[in-house]
């Protein structure tokens, strides 16, 4: 059996580990490290598990299913944290997200985000928000096509109750990380036509992409928030594929 100083150890050494890399990553590519966040992806993982990574420096937390954001919430109720929804919304989940996140990176329709609009107007509340793009044409991805996502932003700025903060995408998830660079470059052409358009009123708008095995691919073509579980909480039961999949809405 594991012992807790031992899976704290392991837990603080690999995210050591994938902050190094991040730096590394940064610096190949002319950019100061200060400008990547690294967002704990915690889908599966147990709280206390959690709160290492937290306590080791790390305040950003994403998740992929409203009710393992309702079973974490009052376990780690008393850390300094900012959570993310990260995975498929479903309308019925809409007035329970909204007790746990400030962002929802998630956003690819109208409908839901009507609906988050509606219980943020009636709790005179405002919320961060970034429009998921499936970059990688894949079937099982959520996420708006790449060739509607000007639209759709256009038609988001109805809903006075939400802040368009980004992009994010999924990516292509494969061994070979090279393989997911056209899904990242794609995302970064579509955040410099939307500020050229000015769609948008920042030329500061995040790129939510890139996990642990292909972070690098994505800090090179322009990600500010990189999303990495497996490599800092060790693998789940099963592969990143699974977890992304359509059929798995949260």
């Amino acid at each position: 059996m594991t012992t807790l100083p031992a899976i704290t150890s392991g837990i603080e050494q690999q995210l050591a580990g994938i902050q190094a890399r991040i730096r590394a990553a940064c610096i190949r590519a002319g950019r100061a490290p200060e400008t990547v966040q690294l967002l704990l992806a915690t889908k599966t993982v147990p709280p206390e598990n959690i709160r290492i990574a937290v306590m080791a420096g790390v305040p950003l937390l994403g998740e992929n299913k409203v009710q393992e954001l309702k079973q974490k919430a009052t376990a780690l109720q008393d850390l300094p944290i900012a959570k993310h929804f990260i995975g498929h919304l479903q309308s019925n989940k809409v007035k329970e997200v909204l007790k746990y996140v400030t962002c929802i990176q998630s956003i690819d329709s109208l409908s839901i985000a009507l609906a988050l609009d509606k219980q943020l107007q009636a709790t005179d509340r405002t919320l961060d928000i970034m429009v998921q793009v499936n970059t990688s044409f894949e079937s099982s991805k959520f996420g708006v096509p790449p060739d509607q996502a000007p639209d759709f932003i256009r038609a988001l700025k109805d809903f006075p109750q939400l802040r368009i903060t980004g992009l994010m995408t999924i990516g292509l998830l494969d061994a070979a990380p090279e393989k997911a660079r056209p899904s990242f470059r794609l995302l970064r052409d579509l955040r410099d036509q939307v500020i050229r358009e000015q769609l948008l009123p920042t030329d500061t708008l995040h790129l939510s992409m890139g996990m642990s095995n292909d972070l690098e691919i994505a800090i090179e073509e322009g990600a500010t928030i990189v999303r990495v579980g497996t490599a800092i909480f060790g693998k789940r039961q099963y592969p990143d594929s699974y977890y992304w999949n359509e059929s798995q809405g949260g």
